[in-house]
């Protein structure tokens, strides 16, 4: 009994082990990323120090262009209240968020397929695809890691309760889809046409709205979703048109900010990266999970299959696309993978031929070492030794220098920092030196007084300092360099 025990232990702390590096490792590596993750950085920065949790403010004012619900945001600010303003507190929601989702899969797998080892092979899966564990979802303080949580668990709990009929599933179920678009709005939704799906093929619809059980559920659902609208709306005139243009029909209809492209992009990133090392298994899991004699994996073979299906004809039609609008699907991904390497492993398992041979036989979890040894290094290179990709390379070089600031390595107080465009990524970190005591703060680099510190890594800006300022480089770091400014040359 004891060595039962033990054994019954250990498979869950390799398990452990092998989530812990792709979702946890090494966060706080590189600077924060511009675009949604300094976004949001700035927003729970400000509420950390305004206290107003219903409207977000970037820069002093209500933010209408990051018009999501503030669920990631709340949830960044708790940690900054814990840990302090940093890297590892915009980051911990996702990567907390992302550990959730496995055990989500997992405990799914010991309730329903009834076996660890399914659950042990989806989480892997999991957290070997680069379009998982990656910049924009867990590796980063963006919205989509948690909208996973709750969206794998919003569609695991509906397809429960329609094995079961068990009405505290509905009722989780409403609970966790109100999350969902709490974190992300309307993408929350995204994944519903497929359970409606579901549900008339399995002759649940019916049963369904004849329950009062559903109507309470749905006015829960309204009560929590449309409560938030509507209140941010009365401290924040505008809001709900602001939605409609960034969320709804806007961002659906019209292709913003030039993020237009082709209808197989995302099975084009499915292919090249996104899930290069597992996407061969997914009509292998597909076709083995619906001729397989097992009711219970042919039923959620449909339902995964729905869920991927729907979710990305939606995702794919949009004129707006961008690489990691496909991060909920994974979950989902991996349960179809997990079906066609879970049924090689028990053919290996319960083979009469092996198990004659051999006293113990290991060739099932030989066979899992084997197709994962390669993804799973990839990934832990990945996260292990987190390095810029070749483009954003010098496009960083500012976030790493204000790190090393924060750390002591230069002083800044008494300078500006000159930066041409759109600047949340570098904000923050002024904002963190500020509260150092560091006095440092943007200018416009065509405005500049005698006696100025500057420092400027972008060469438009360095080249108009160098060609219209007297000057001296008091200091070079890369790409980034101080000037000692005396005034405008005649």
């Amino acid at each position: 009994m004891k060595n039962a025990h033990l054994t019954h232990l250990f498979k869950y702390l390799v398990l452990g082990a092998l989530i812990y590096i792709p979702i946890f490792g090494y966060l706080d590596t590189l600077p924060i990323r511009i675009w949604d993750e300094a976004r949001l950085a700035i927003n729970a920065y400000e509420m950390y120090n305004n206290g107003d949790f219903i409207v977000t403010h970037y820069k002093g004012n209500p933010d209408m262009w990051n018009t999501k619900p503030p669920l990631m945001i709340w949830s960044q600010v708790f940690f900054m209240k814990l840990l302090g303003v940093n890297e590892l507190a915009v980051r911990l929601p996702s990567a907390i968020a992302a550990f959730f989702t496995c055990i989500t899969l997992l405990i799914f797998s010991l309730r329903y397929i009834n076996n660890f080892w399914f659950g042990f092979i989806a989480v892997f899966v999991l957290i070997t695809s680069h379009g998982y564990i990656n910049l924009h979802a867990t590796r980063t303080g963006d919205y989509d890691a948690l909208l996973t949580l709750f969206t794998t668990l919003s569609g695991l709990l509906f397809f429960s309760y329609c094995e079961k009929q068990n009405y505290k599933y509905l009722y989780l179920f409403f609970l966790f889809t109100a999350l969902a678009v709490l974190t992300k709005g309307v993408t929350g939704l995204l994944f519903l046409p497929a359970m409606f799906i579901y549900s008339i093929i399995r002759k649940q619809l019916i049963p369904l709205l004849k329950s009062k059980h559903f109507y309470i559920g749905l006015f829960s659902f309204l009560v929590l979703v449309i409560g938030y609208y509507l209140l941010r709306e009365v401290y924040n005139t505008g809001y709900i048109a602001a939605v409609q243009e960034n969320e709804l029909g806007g961002r659906y209809l019209n292709a913003l900010e030039n993020h237009q492209r082709g209808f197989w992009y995302y099975y084009n990133n499915f292919i090249k990266f996104q899930i290069s090392a597992w996407y061969l298994l997914i009509p292998c899991g597909l076709i083995t999970g619906f001729v397989i004699k097992n009711k219970k994996i042919n039923r959620i073979t449909l339902f995964s299959f729905l869920m991927i299906i729907t979710f990305f004809l939606v995702i794919s039609t949009s004129r707006t696309k961008l690489e990691w609008y496909d991060v909920p699907l994974y979950p989902f991904l991996a349960i179809l993978i997990a079906i066609f390497i879970f049924y090689l492993f028990e053919l290996l398992k319960n083979s009469k031929w092996i198990n004659q041979t051999l006293s113990v036989n290991i060739t099932p979890f030989l066979f899992l070492i084997l197709i994962g040894i390669t993804p799973y290094q990839k990934i832990i290179k990945k996260t292990y030794e987190p390095k810029e990709y070749s483009w954003d390379k010098d496009f960083y070089e500012i976030g790493y220098f204000l790190k090393d600031a924060i750390k002591g390595k230069y002083d800044l107080n008494n300078q500006y920092l000159l930066y041409d465009g759109y600047n949340a990524h570098v904000h923050f970190y002024l904002n963190i030196l500020n509260d150092k005591g560091s006095q440092i703060s943007f200018k416009d680099w065509k405005k500049l007084s005698p006696m100025d510190t500057a420092i400027a890594y972008q060469n438009q800006v360095k080249q108009y300092v160098e060609k219209h300022y007297k000057h001296d480089v008091i200091h070079k770091q890369g790409n980034v360099v101080t000037y000692k400014v005396y005034g405008r040359k005649e």
